[in-house]
């Protein structure tokens, strides 16, 4: 008898622990889902919903009125054949080349400065930064003035070395380049940042070790340095380009998109379809083919990323 009174007793003190610890992990994932609901909430208003938004009415033929005609893929059959659209996404791939292959090494050249033995360091990293604290409408308008054919800065400082004026931004030849320049002085000291914090974040042990075995500057940079900023060098890189594919603003405001389509990018020309023919329907079309591409290319170099780690863990 007593014998069974102390398996029930133990069993009820088993059943009442196993229901404490259920109780304990129901508790704390509520707990989890009340702080991960709001920032949740938020992505599913202002970014979900957004992309089926945009989706949905490139389906029709929409003038931003009440009524739209439902048109399926005819949005997309136009955009593809528009010559418009393929030289705006070729001035993208423009911005994102330069973005890749200038900003980001620029931004780690600057970054690796700020740590050499130079005098005045404080006041090179506030000089570096400053372009991208900087308003985009300011900067846009300041260089306007700088690139001006007449009083500019810039066809003075070339005339110096005897060159004639030149109208940077308002011929075919030399306003995209002109625009890049902008674009590279303005964003690479902001992916310098990113560097730097990389850079502080090694260990000082790995530099001294390599310098006790005789290993050089270049040496330290090319076994060290560089191979432990690759994951920076990804996510600064997928910040460029998709930057780049949404790029609208600095565009816009110093040359409109112009002279003609030779500055023109999917933004600009999203913008235009939008607003100025209002061309909702075609004009969302647009906006949904800069999203796929912009994540299309994240995904892809996220994946090279994995498979490179991967290899390495082999």
């Amino acid at each position: 008898m007593n014998t069974s009174v102390a398996e029930w007793e133990k069993k009820t003190a088993a059943n009442a622990a196993t229901a404490a610890k259920k109780q304990r992990l129901r508790d704390k994932r509520w707990t989890i889902v009340m702080f991960i609901a709001p920032a949740f909430l938020v992505y599913l208003l202002y970014i979900i919903y957004p992309i089926y938004g945009t989706l949905y009415y490139s389906l029709f033929d929409w003038k931003g009125g009440p009524d739209k005609t439902f048109v399926g893929i005819a949005n997309y059959t136009r955009l593809f054949i528009e010559p418009v659209f393929w030289s705006s996404l070729a001035n993208n791939m423009k911005v994102v080349l330069s973005s890749v292959f200038l900003q980001i090494p620029l931004g780690l050249l600057m970054a690796l400065l700020l740590f050499s033995a130079i005098r005045g360091l404080r006041f090179f990293q506030t000089i570096y930064f400053m372009p991208f604290l900087m308003s985009t409408v300011a900067i846009g308008m300041l260089w306007v003035f700088m690139f001006d054919p007449l009083s500019g800065a810039v066809n003075k400082l070339i005339g110096l070395f005897g060159f004639e004026n030149i109208a940077w931004l308002s011929e075919n030849k030399t306003a995209m380049a002109a625009i890049l320049i902008v674009i590279v002085w303005q964003y690479a000291p902001f992916y310098m940042i990113l560097f730097k914090a990389a850079i502080v974040g090694i260990s000082e042990d790995l530099y001294e070790a390599a310098e006790i075995d005789g290993a050089g500057p270049w040496d330290r940079f090319s076994r060290i340095t560089f191979p432990l900023l690759v994951p920076t060098i990804v996510t600064s890189s997928i910040l460029a380009i998709v930057g780049s594919l949404k790029a609208f603003d600095i565009f816009f405001i110093m040359t409109g998109g112009g002279p003609g389509n030779a500055t023109e990018l999917l933004g600009i020309y999203m913008y235009k379809q939008a607003f100025i023919h209002f061309n909702m329907g075609f004009a969302s079309a647009v906006a949904f083919t800069m999203f796929v591409l912009a994540f299309l290319a994240a995904g892809i170099i996220q994946y090279m990323e994995y498979a490179r780690k991967k290899k390495e863990a082999l």
